[in-house]
């Protein structure tokens, strides 16, 4: 399940004790009403609206932006098929469109909150993110982070090796949200799930994929084999790599952040220059 809370330093300020104090108990109170409900607790934000009311409101803005991002990239939009890739080092996520039998790269926004190292999701509380190739399944306008977007984890693959292994609980509610706190899911901030949530709509969730990568294997291979690392190791990352070897004619820009910068550097280490914990 996708658990949020900061990503902190080993000194802890004042602010941000009591922000994390008081993001814990708004996270205890959704655990305990999705107890009630049976529902996910990502389900169970106060605010009720429906996915055209966050058209209503966020979509004007949201499509501003992306037209704009879209022209500059010389693709109509909305295009046919969009891919997610997430970079878990760079800690980005890149926007790709099919136009023309090709692949054209958009835009990258930065994800401002994850945890865990390189390696796959294996139970539920590892804090990891998943890597893999995953498909949208639900658009959450009503998530405790401003609006989210729902991963297909555990996929078929993820199944398989938990049965394999005898895992019962690989874990699940792994999403694409807003804010900026999380454990085991990607925060993008709010302005960047607004465009996601807008372009997954705009698209549709069966043609958008996401697939997630412990580093951009278009600049260094991925490794067959991590500290604690599962023995099917090789075999994910090579999908993973096959996948993004459609990607790989275009160099991102590297001023095409929302706020102008560029994420990650030669080091693989995130915005702040830490790496993820």
């Amino acid at each position: 399940m996708c658990i949020e809370k900061f990503l902190m330093t080993r000194s802890f300020s004042i602010s941000a004790i009591l922000t994390a104090v008081f993001i814990a108990v708004l996270l205890f109170s959704h655990h305990l009403s999705a107890r009630a409900t049976g529902r996910p607790a990502e389900q169970n934000s106060p605010i009720r609206r429906s996915v055209s009311d966050v058209i209503r409101q966020y979509g004007e803005g949201a499509e501003a932006r992306l037209v704009q991002a879209f022209s500059q990239a010389g693709v109509a939009y909305p295009p046919a098929k969009v891919a997610l890739l997430g970079l878990k080092a760079e800690r980005a996520l890149e926007v790709w469109a099919f136009e023309g039998n090709d692949w054209h790269f958009v835009t990258k926004y930065p994800i401002r909150a994850a945890s865990g190292t390189a390696g796959p999701k294996l139970r539920q509380g590892d804090r990891q993110v998943p890597e893999g190739v995953y498909r949208i399944t639900w658009l959450n306008p009503n998530s405790s982070f401003h609006l989210s977007m729902k991963l297909d984890y555990p996929n078929a693959f993820d199944l398989r090796q938990a049965r394999q292994e005898g895992r019962q609980k690989p874990g699940n509610d792994i999403f694409i949200h807003g804010n900026s706190v999380s454990i085991g899911c990607l925060a993008m901030g709010d302005r960047a799930i607004e465009d996601l949530f807008i372009l997954t709509d705009a698209v549709g969730k069966k043609n958008i994929r996401v697939v997630i990568a412990p580093h951009d294997p278009r600049r260094a291979p991925l490794p067959r084999s991590l500290p604690n690392g599962p023995t099917w190791l090789p075999e994910l990352y090579e999908q993973i790599e096959k996948e993004f070897s459609a990607f790989g004619g275009e160099k991102p820009r590297r001023d095409s952040l929302e706020d102008g910068s560029y994420v990650g550097d030669e080091t693989g280490r995130g915005l702040s220059g830490m790496a993820l914990v």
